[in-house]
């Protein structure tokens, strides 16, 4: 005779067998921690926390703003044709200031009075966004100079860039070496070599916001800095292709940068030298 099968409001069985649970997890990092030999330093608190604070918000204000212009893009298309008809030829710009004076004038149709509304709340609601988000790099802008103003003399470096390096490094001492400081940027390159090919692939892992500092400065100096100009055909006359070139471009910028942040007060000279070997 079959046996019935269990209700489905039945109680599950106990989990047994060391599977998946926080105490686990916690031993298991516990573990591996101390078997390391070197461990990184935590954030420091203080001026660093305020530069992740300001990144932060900022950051969200600006994907506010970009989520309201592509709103705002969508409204004009399908606005009335004599409302389209005038914003259509308008930069973007433009179009933002022109929405956010429109008003829904009664002897307009209902449609035409609510979509010239609905323009109008959302290209103030961009102004608004742009506002804070000028308020806050600003902001950004003055604690990167008052720290460190080394680092706003290269080129390449914003107020951003700058910020989300100080935010990442933290303080002097927190990396053991310039390598580990590239480790954990993600512009380490990883050995990817088979057979007689001998080469190096991108490193996906570390801190993906400094690595995103880190590109930007790359391709704004690939763009403006002859010196960067030259390293990168030198590097593609050696047989790389021209996004290996940009790796080791991108390394090469991480170990000058560490170096400047490790020791603020050596010379500009110093470090050029070091950085076009």
């Amino acid at each position: 005779m079959r046996k019935p099968l269990p209700s489905p409001m039945a109680k599950r069985a106990a989990v047994r067998g060391g599977r998946k649970t926080d105490m686990i997890d916690a031993i298991r990092a516990a573990k591996e921690a101390l078997t390391s030999e070197h461990l990184i330093q935590p954030r420091l608190r203080g001026e660093r926390e305020a530069f992740r604070v300001l990144l932060a918000t900022r950051h969200g204000a600006v994907l506010a703003s970009t989520a309201a212009i592509n709103q705002l893009k969508a409204l004009i298309v399908s606005a009335p044709d004599d409302l389209r008809a005038e914003l259509r030829k308008l930069k973007r710009p433009a179009q933002i200031t022109r929405c956010a004076q429109l008003r829904d004038r009664p002897a307009q149709g209902i449609e035409h009075r609510m979509t010239a509304r609905a323009l109008r709340s959302t290209a103030q609601r961009i102004q608004t966004l742009q506002a804070e988000a000028k308020d806050l790099q600003d902001e950004i802008f003055s604690l990167v100079r008052q720290l460190a103003p080394e680092v706003l003399d290269l080129l390449g470096v914003g107020p951003i860039t700058g910020a989300q390096l100080l935010v990442s490094w933290s303080h002097p001492g927190r990396f053991r070496s310039e390598a580990a400081f590239a480790s954990f940027a993600g512009v380490s390159p990883i050995p990817a070599s088979s057979g007689l090919t001998n080469r190096h692939r991108i490193n996906r892992s570390g801190d993906r916001q400094l690595n995103r500092a880190l590109h930007t400065i790359t391709l704004i100096r690939m763009r403006l800095d002859p010196a960067t100009k030259t390293y990168v055909a030198r590097r593609v006359a050696e047989g790389k292709t021209s996004r290996d070139a940009q790796r080791c471009l991108k390394r090469a910028i991480c170990r000058q940068l560490f170096k400047i942040l490790e020791h603020s007060n050596r010379d500009d000279g110093a470090v050029v030298k070091i950085f076009l070997k």
